[in-house]
């Protein structure tokens, strides 16, 4: 991934700044020095990673989308209050995703426009249909678009309140749809209903 870059600097740290390991003094010191922005990226690069490719689901474009996810997380660092990094720079990503779904929507309209498609799937093409049905990638895109946003933070790892900060919604609005989508979900899979496990979680 071209961003992993960043951490070949990590040596290179003021050893005060290597040693710190919450994120608010990370941010703070990365907004003084760039150089310690590293330890933030390596940090948070896996989890950001699997949101942009639950969401994606292209190796490629999850790497795309990470790497102008930490590039605007940097450019912007400034701008960061240091105890929201993380629902900042999930906001960030989230932000990202959107705008990449939309140009991805416009090519493919783009590319039907040029041809006719064939209306009979392939063999190949049903057995891959059937496999992604029963993916979690597949489930998920049979929710409303809040509802699907609100789980794919969620399982990213992101509190309820980080959620609510990241989507730029209340608390209650994220429970809300949080449980909307696990009904939703549950009736998907044919599972009698019953509390979410999830429920309770702040």
């Amino acid at each position: 991934m071209a961003g992993r870059t960043l951490s070949q600097n990590q040596a290179d740290l003021p050893e005060a700044a290597r040693e710190v390991v919450g994120d608010d003094s990370l941010v703070t010191a990365a907004q003084r020095d760039p150089r310690a922005f590293a330890p933030l990226y390596d940090r948070y690069l896996d989890p950001i990673y699997r949101y942009c490719y639950r969401s994606l689901g292209s190796r490629e474009a999850a790497e795309d989308a990470t790497s102008l996810v930490f590039s605007r997380a940097l450019a912007s660092l400034r701008s960061c209050d240091p105890p929201s990094f993380r629902s900042w720079l999930f906001a960030i990503a989230h932000n990202t995703l959107a705008n990449t779904v939309r140009d991805r929507r416009l090519t493919a309209s783009l590319d039907l426009a040029s041809g006719i498609a064939d209306p009979l799937p392939s063999p190949e093409d049903e057995a891959l249909a059937a496999e992604e049905r029963n993916s979690l990638r597949a489930l998920l895109g049979h929710l409303p678009d809040d509802q699907r946003r609100v789980l794919e933070l969620r399982l990213a790892g992101l509190s309820g309140p980080e959620t609510a900060a990241a989507l730029g919604k209340t608390h209650g609005a994220v429970k809300i749809a949080q449980h909307r989508a696990f009904t939703r979900l549950r009736s998907l899979l044919g599972v009698g209903a019953g509390k979410e496990a999830c429920d309770g979680r702040h």
